[in-house]
C-alpha cells in the first residue's frame, strides 16, 4: 500500500497488483468496500498482462474523507493516482458501487480512459423512465429511502452497523444470505471468496462509516456528469437475477451510453460479478 496525495492535500490509499509492465486497469470497489478486494490473484493478472490499481475511495480504509463528494469526484482521484504512477492512459473497471465511479472516469477523462467496464452497476437516481427501486431487495429499498430523507435519518444507523461489521464482518454476510438467490449463496459460501469479502469489509470500516455514508449520498444525488456524454468503449455485465442492483439499471445505462454493450447472464445474480471479473479485466485491458 502507498499513500498518494489527492486534490486538497487528501491522502488516497493505493495498491498495485500484477504485472508492473502490464496494461494499467483501475478497479473501483463496491459499496461498502475497500482496495483489498475481491480481486484476481497476481498470477492471473500476470497471465493477462495487467497492472491492477485499486484504491480506497475517500472515507474508506486509509483514504481521507471528502465530505460532500459526488460520483464525479472519482475522476480527480483517479487522475491524481495515475499521475503519481506515471500513467498516461488506462482502463477502468467498477463493480457494484464502483460502477458509477468508473463511468464518471469514462465521461470526464476521455483523453486518458481507453475503455470502461461495469459489473452490476447502479444507474443515476434521476434516470428518466427507470423505476429505480423496481426489483430491488427490500433491505436496499429501506436503506436508500432513508438516505433520501437526509443524513440525520440514516447516518447513526450506518455508524452502528459499520462498527458491528468491523468487529464481526461475518455478520454482514450472514445478514445478506436470506435475501440472496441460490447462485449467490453458493458463491459467498466459497472459502476463498468469503475470505476476500471479510478482508474488504474489515478494511472499509477501519475508521468508521464515512465512506459508506458518502457513497450512498452520492448515488442518490446528481452524479455530476451525464452518461450520454461518454465517448469511450463501454461494456456492462449484469446477472439477470440481481436484486441488489436490479438488472434494469444496466439496461437503462446501455440505452443511454453511446455504443455501450450489455452482457446479461441468465441465472446469475449480484455476486456473480466476482466470477466474470477476470474476463472483464481482459476486455478492459484490450
Amino acid at each position: 500500500m502507498q499513500l498518494v496525495e489527492a486534490p486538497g492535500g487528501r491522502a488516497l490509499a493505493v495498491d498495485t497488483l500484477g504485472d508492473p509492465q502490464g496494461r494499467p486497469v483501475f478497479l473501483l470497489h463496491g459499496t461498502p468496500g475497500s482496495r483489498l478486494g475481491p480481486v484476481p490473484r497476481s498470477t492471473v493478472l500476470y497471465r493477462l498482462g495487467v497492472l491492477l490499481i485499486s484504491f480506497d475511495r475517500p472515507g474508506y480504509g486509509d483514504s481521507t474523507r471528502l465530505p460532500g463528494r459526488r460520483v464525479s469526484s472519482a475522476a480527480a482521484d483517479v487522475t491524481a493516482i495515475a499521475d503519481a504512477l506515471g500513467l498516461d492512459d488506462f482502463a477502468v473497471l467498477g463493480r457494484s458501487g464502483g460502477g458509477p465511479h468508473s463511468l464518471a472516469c469514462a465521461a470526464l477523462l476521455p483523453d486518458r480512459v481507453c475503455r470502461a467496464a461495469t459489473l452490476v452497476s447502479l444507474a443515476p437516481r434521476n434516470a428518466e423512465g427507470l423505476d429505480w427501486y423496481g426489483g430491488m431487495t427490500p433491505s436496499n429499498v429501506r436503506e436508500y429511502s432513508e438516505v433520501e430523507r437526509g443524513v440525520r435519518h440514516f447516518a447513526d444507523s450506518f455508524r452502528f452497523r459499520s462498527q458491528q461489521i468491523r468487529d464481526d464482518p461475518v455478520g454482514l454476510i450472514k445478514d445478506l444470505v436470506p435475501e440472496l438467490p441460490p447462485t449467490d449463496r453458493t458463491l459467498v459460501s466459497d472459502s476463498g471468496i468469503r475470505r476476500m469479502l471479510l478482508s474488504t469489509y474489515r478494511e472499509a470500516f477501519r475508521y468508521g462509516a464515512d465512506g459508506w455514508i458518502d457513497d450512498v449520498l452520492a448515488f442518490t444525488s446528481d452524479w455530476g456528469f451525464k452518461v450520454e456524454d461518454i465517448t469511450v468503449p463501454v461494456r456492462l455485465w449484469h446477472g439477470a437475477d440481481d436484486q441488489f442492483s436490479p438488472v434494469d439499471h444496466s439496461r437503462w445505462l446501455t440505452d443511454h451510453i453511446p455504443g455501450a454493450q450489455l452482457y446479461l447472464e441468465p441465472g446469475a445474480a449480484h455476486f456473480g460479478a466476482l466470477k466474470v471479473m477476470t474476463e472483464a479485466l481482459k476486455w478492459a485491458a484490450g
